[in-house]
């Protein structure tokens, strides 16, 4: 790179969702620094029970976008449809979202590289699966070498955004890609170079709305 990347703290508060990428290539030791950002990441008793498919060849890109855009064609009319009697400036905000989703649905196939996350449960030690709820502790051993990887693009000067919807046609992802049975798709996440301006500054709930001070719903104070 030809300049200080950020630090920690910048990426962070500046990883948003990049949805419009170029089509140039990404240099192999940038992809080499993202993907050992994401093998960095903690997992449960270290086993790294994660992979990743770095998705760059014509056909697979062509493929997983056929399986992406009528998903998210789907989703974003019901999105679009419970916010519809919104304020119209925050109508404004989510057409705008809508809009560049549209983009990356349409051109998929066009991003340099699409990162495929995958994990196998065998080797998760899943401590809440016998809980009436949902499971999600399995979850704590795949994201973070998700976000390592995100972060990274942001220091890399990289767009990227995390999309799961792929999951929905689980199936003709895992024929696609030759995804062993044992093993679950958990992320899909394109990146290159942004056409727009990339990552820049977010809007979040601050700890005050987010943290609580020794038990739930006790207000917490900086």
């Amino acid at each position: 790179m030809s300049e200080e990347p950020p630090d920690l703290y910048e990426c962070m508060s500046t990883l948003r969702a990049v949805r419009r990428l170029r089509t140039d290539p990404i240099p192999a030791d940038v992809l080499d620094r993202v993907l050992q950002a994401a093998c960095w990441a903690p997992t449960g008793g270290n086993q790294q029970p994660w992979r990743v498919v770095v998705v760059t060849d014509d056909p697979g890109k062509q493929g997983l976008e056929d399986i992406y855009r009528p998903l998210w064609e789907t989703y974003v009319a019901g999105f679009l449809n419970r916010v519809k009697d919104s304020p119209p400036d925050e109508l404004a905000k989510w057409q705008k979202v809508a809009k560049a989703g549209d983009h990356m649905a349409n051109r998929l196939s066009e991003a340099p590289a699409i990162l495929v996350f995958c994990a196998n449960p065998a080797f998760m030690a899943i401590t809440d699966s016998h809980l009436d709820r949902p499971s999600m502790v399995g979850g704590g051993s795949v994201y973070p070498a998700v976000q390592n990887a995100m972060l990274a693009c942001v220091a890399e000067g990289l767009g990227c955004t995390l999309t799961t919807l792929h999951c929905q046609n689980e199936p003709a992802v895992k024929e696609l890609l030759e995804i062993p049975e044992e093993w679950a798709t958990v992320a899909m996440v394109p990146i290159g170079y942004p056409t727009l301006r990339g990552h820049g500054p977010i809007t979040r709930k601050p700890p005050t709305e987010m943290a609580y001070d020794d038990r739930f719903g006790s207000p917490w104070t900086s």
